[in-house]
């Protein structure tokens, strides 16, 4: 069988990082070797763990942000599956690993942010999307109106973040909503 490169990709809170955790147990309980990765940016609950907003969780080996290719290097060909939490905040390297993973015949299951709070294709999503032999698109709930929701809003003071604020800030619910399309506000976008 020829190994897969799966995409699971939405808005926050769409349960990106919970479907990434419960296709990698499946992999576990099918007796396959299964390795998790994650940015080292990323320490909202845990260092060493990938835990999803509803608290599941699986041990992951931090790497740091510029150098994606450290995972090639941490992976033994016996392996099975391996999991990337929070692709987005890689480098562009990390669509070269999950090739090269993909050749040493190990599927990769990578999830992540679509799209940025601004509306823009987030770090190399959009190549691994268009890479992708699966894609598993999920949706929230609109924090305003109950619909469904497709977009990141970054909040700060209580007020759509503009434009022109940094990209990567790393946070939750104190931080960000999700929104559907006509709530979702990007002050000063060209």
């Amino acid at each position: 069988m020829t190994a897969m490169l799966s995409v699971v990709t939405g808005c926050m809170f769409s349960g990106k990082t919970e479907e990434l955790l419960r296709t990698l147990r499946r992999e576990i309980i099918a007796k396959r070797s299964v390795l998790l990765f994650k940015p080292d940016i990323d320490t909202r609950y845990s260092a060493n763990q990938v835990v999803s907003h509803s608290n599941f969780s699986l041990e992951a080996v931090p790497i740091g942000t510029t150098t994606p290719e450290q995972i090639l290097g941490l992976v033994p060909d016996q392996t099975h599956v391996v999991g990337i939490d929070e692709v987005q905040f890689f480098a562009r390297g990390i669509v070269e690993v999950c090739k090269q993973l993909l050749k040493r015949d190990i599927n990769v299951v990578a999830a992540g942010l679509k799209q940025d709070f601004k509306g823009d294709p987030f770090g190399s999503m959009g190549t691994l999307l268009i890479l992708a032999d699966k894609i598993t698109m999920l949706t929230a709930i609109c924090n305003i109106c109950g619909e469904e929701a497709t977009n990141t809003q970054r909040m700060i003071n209580g007020k759509p973040a503009p434009y022109d604020a940094q990209q990567v800030l790393v946070g939750g619910t104190e931080s960000y909503l999700a929104v559907c399309n006509r709530h979702h506000q990007v002050p000063g976008r060209p």
